[in-house]
């Protein structure tokens, strides 16, 4: 790739493609933290965006204005299907159970069933390996049962 750096910024690009090139990445922190608060619930912007900013602060932000007012606010997909292919990245990652079970909570949240839930994880199972799919329905079960 022949890469340049740009006067304005001394950001590198790839030769003869200007940022101005590209489409826009709309980022709306507003969108972004009214999404959050519909999904996740009131709490969440006490109970752990301000513990984390007090830790990384700015990080929070970030997150909400770049994941929920960026990646969430295209087109293409509904909530509904976002928040499956959350459960199922989340499942298959792996070792980020609080971020899983939050999903669990925000997938409930807005209507997917408990058995939906259950089902995408079970439907993981010969992708991504049967002790991830367990480990994501023990998440599950446990959120199902606080919520409960």
């Amino acid at each position: 790739m022949n890469e340049a750096a740009t006067p304005e910024t001394g950001t590198r690009v790839e030769e003869g493609l200007a940022p101005a090139d590209l489409a826009p990445a709309p980022l709306d922190r507003a969108a972004g933290y009214a999404l959050l608060a519909d999904l996740a619930g009131p709490g969440t912007r006490a109970d752990t965006l301000g513990p984390l900013d007090e830790l990384a602060p700015g990080f929070p932000d970030w997150i909400v204005t770049a994941l929920f007012g960026g990646t969430y606010q295209r087109p293409g997909l509904a909530l509904r299907d976002r928040q499956v292919a959350n459960l199922a990245a989340l499942t298959a990652l792996g070792g980020v159970e609080p971020q899983l079970a939050d999903h669990v909570r925000n997938s409930l949240r807005i209507g997917l069933t408990q058995e939906e839930i259950t089902e995408v994880l079970v439907h993981l199972a010969p992708y991504v390996g049967v002790p991830k799919a367990l480990a994501g329905l023990r998440v599950a079960a446990a959120t199902f049962a606080e919520t409960a």
